[in-house]
């Protein structure tokens, strides 16, 4: 299975802020939205970086509530790797684990095309093993 094929069932909508987006925004993005990480994004389709609830965390730990008024800038990630629509799951997986990253940008031509997390790829597995399961236990409940 290739990431379009994921993302035919999940959808391309990817929510982006801005550079200049405040910490205190972003909270109110991924609470507002039930997410993890965002885009960041200057034009809504560049990849400038990502930011993930575990870096604000992170900056939280280290300079307090001061990082609350900071642009996203400061704590995001800035070299982000990102993967197309012909890569397969096991490739993403794979680049997540080794990477340790929990989100990976779809770009297609240089523009974000989609957004897939580790859950993402969890879930696809799960389904991929139950089909499995029941096609086996069909097979050999058909076969006595």
């Amino acid at each position: 299975m290739r990431i379009s094929d994921l993302l035919r069932v999940k959808g391309t909508k990817v929510i982006t802020v801005t550079p200049d987006t405040k910490v205190r925004g972003l909270l109110q993005v991924l609470a507002d939205e039930k997410i993890g990480a965002v885009v960041v994004s200057a034009d809504g389709a560049s990849v400038d970086g990502i930011v993930s609830e575990r870096d604000v965390v992170r900056a939280f730990a280290q300079r307090g509530a001061a990082v609350m008024s900071e642009p996203v800038t400061e704590i995001y990630t800035a070299q982000v790797r990102t993967v197309a629509p012909e890569t397969s799951l096991d490739d993403v997986m794979r680049l997540m684990t080794e990477h340790r990253m929990r989100h990976a940008p779809v770009v297609v031509d240089g523009a974000l095309s989609g957004l897939v997390s580790i859950g993402d790829v969890v879930k696809n597995r799960i389904d991929e093993l139950e089909t499995e399961r029941t096609a086996l236990s069909d097979y050999i409940t058909t076969a006595r």
